[in-house]
């Protein structure tokens, strides 16, 4: 299968931090939460997808823990910045003897960006806990990520959406 073959049997369609999505699940549960409009779902998930042709999933955050799982296709690049500015760096992918990860948490409140390094694509899975809600979701503005991280600022400009 290649790309197009993925983003055609799964109904992905593009997505506004990069790549390309679908929603897969999303629970009939609630849970109450302190954040705006109170009640979310406990539970969500999608498939999530990057292509040579659409590489970044662009630097945001989100309220909720996330986990990405590894599917098919090429490892990706995960960068992450915490709260107090620590960058780390992960690849997730199969290839464990490489330091790949097969999933991947990002908690509530980091920053990060997915990059597709090589390859043509790489599927993923996402679970994120409470569900996902866009109000819950922040994209990194320049000016601001630039002034809350001057240090990183170079290094991680480009995957910031302009």
């Amino acid at each position: 299968m290649n790309k197009q073959d993925i983003i055609e049997q799964l109904s992905l369609v593009k997505h506004i931090e990069g790549g390309y999505f679908k929603e897969t699940y999303r629970s009939d549960l609630t849970i109450n939460t302190d954040r705006e409009g109170g009640e979310r779902k406990l539970l969500t998930s999608i498939y999530y997808m990057l292509t040579d042709d659409c590489p970044i999933n662009y630097f945001n955050k989100n309220k909720s823990d996330i986990i990405h799982y590894f599917h098919a296709g090429s490892p990706i690049t995960y960068l992450t910045v915490d709260p107090e500015g620590k960058l780390s760096k992960f690849k997730l992918g199969f290839d464990v003897t490489q330091g790949h990860t097969p999933q991947l948490l990002v908690q509530g409140g980091c920053w990060k960006t997915a990059i597709l390094e090589e390859g043509e694509f790489s599927l993923l899975g996402e679970a994120v806990a409470p569900g996902f809600e866009y109000i819950d979701m922040e994209m990194a503005k320049p000016d601001s990520f630039k002034a809350s991280f001057p240090n990183l600022w170079d290094e991680l400009s480009p995957y910031i959406k302009q």
